[in-house]
């Protein structure tokens, strides 16, 4: 049986920002890819200003990762709701992604290569 999840580590330094500022800087990162769609970046949660993360009561399954939790970037600008996940026990195939950090690029938020 073909994995449906490869991960690993992500190449150079990852930086993510919202509403203008920076959230976080990793040269840790790891990039999932799952089937044939474009790979996600997942920070270590110590890489990331958590300060700046609330909560969400918003969960995610997925079939081959498990259930993700939701958080929402308060910036100074404005809120970004839901748009930072983790899957803090996800299944075997994505156990190195256990407790990491994702973030959907979106206006305001930005995932980059530095």
């Amino acid at each position: 049986m073909l994995k449906h999840i490869t991960i690993r580590p992500a190449e150079g330094t990852w930086v993510i920002r919202a509403g203008g500022a920076v959230l976080g800087e990793s040269g840790r990162a790891l990039e999932l890819t799952e089937g044939d769609m474009p790979g996600v970046i997942y920070f270590p949660r110590d890489d990331i200003a958590t300060a700046f993360l609330e909560p969400s009561d918003y969960r995610t399954v997925n079939q081959h990762i498990g259930e993700a939790t939701y958080f929402n970037i308060a910036s100074k600008s404005r809120s970004y709701d839901n748009a930072v996940w983790s899957y803090e026990a996800p299944k075997d195939e994505a156990g190195e992604i256990a407790g990491y950090l994702a973030f959907e690029v979106q206006d305001g938020v930005a995932v980059e290569q530095v």
